[in-house]
């Protein structure tokens, strides 16, 4: 069974040509490509185990944890972005911590997306540098608004969709097919590069108020349509971990499922910030 989904994409065991295979010699770990297992380990290395649902759940909720605690060291080290003097924001503190945040955020992503042994140093490290970004940038929007409480509400936002979007996978027996899996990579691949041109135009002054991307109704419209991409993806994440745990990969697999989902959770996160932010300050 083949993953399209670029962070699973790169997985040693899911090699893309109808097997899922271990590299835990001699034995091995197949899979047709519905992802039903068609064979079991004869046995395996000591203290080597399987992927299950309360491993995929412990390294989640790790990865997630110390996110959070990042972007929340990250949120009161900054500060208050007001000037008590001026009443003006100060934005120059959070923006650096967002931006180097972002970057090292954004390589510890591609490398773990495309690393076929996953290293769970690196799903940590990116958790990290990804909670520095989220601070810093829940700060910025907060002080645009003008309150604080809509950090909370895009947290809440998020936590909702994840659990609809479960719900709706397990009870309605949602099947993701190979035409799916095409699609969402295409899109992906496609929705990358315009974010990254949308940039840097944006940077060079050649589109104003940020382009795609500004806080008005094309930015918003923008970021509704990201929403449900990124509510696609996490299908495709609940999809990989289902499939894995019935293929019986190894338990470091675990951690490529965690970061799966840290990195579409944090993607559905600045979406759903975003678009209350464009809402508050159109009222």
């Amino acid at each position: 069974m083949k993953s399209s989904n670029p962070v699973f994409a790169r997985s040693a065991e899911f090699n893309g040509r109808g097997s899922a295979t271990t590299v835990n010699d001699p034995s091995q770990w197949q899979v047709d490509l519905n992802g039903s297992p068609v064979s079991s380990p004869t046995h395996t290395e000591p203290g080597v185990g399987r992927m299950t649902i309360d491993s995929v759940v412990e390294k989640t909720g790790l990865t997630l944890a110390l996110l959070t605690v990042a972007a929340a060291v990250t949120w009161f080290a900054i500060g208050d972005v007001i000037d008590p003097t001026t009443g003006e924001a100060t934005m120059g503190k959070a923006a650096t911590f967002a931006t180097l945040g972002a970057l090292i955020g954004f390589v510890l992503a591609m490398v773990n997306s495309f690393k076929k042994v996953i290293s769970p140093a690196l799903v940590l490290a990116y958790a990290v540098f990804e909670g520095v970004f989220i601070g810093a940038f829940s700060k910025v929007i907060a002080a645009y608004v003008g309150d604080t409480s809509i950090v909370f509400q895009a947290v809440l936002g998020t936590v909702v969709a994840f659990a609809g979007t479960l719900a709706a996978y397990k009870f309605f027996n949602i099947q993701v097919t190979d035409k799916f899996r095409k699609i969402m990579t295409i899109s992906g691949f496609a929705i990358v590069g315009v974010l990254l041109i949308n940039l840097l135009l944006s940077v060079t002054g050649v589109f104003e108020s940020g382009g795609l991307r500004g806080f008005n109704t094309l930015g918003l419209l923008v970021s509704c349509a990201l929403v449900v991409y990124a509510t696609f993806m996490l299908i495709m994440d609940f999809d990989y971990a289902e499939k894995g745990i019935e293929a019986g990969l190894p338990e470091r697999e675990s951690w490529r499922v965690a970061f799966g989902l840290t990195v579409t959770l944090v993607w559905l996160y600045i979406e759903i910030l975003r678009i209350l932010a464009i809402l508050r300050g159109d009222n």
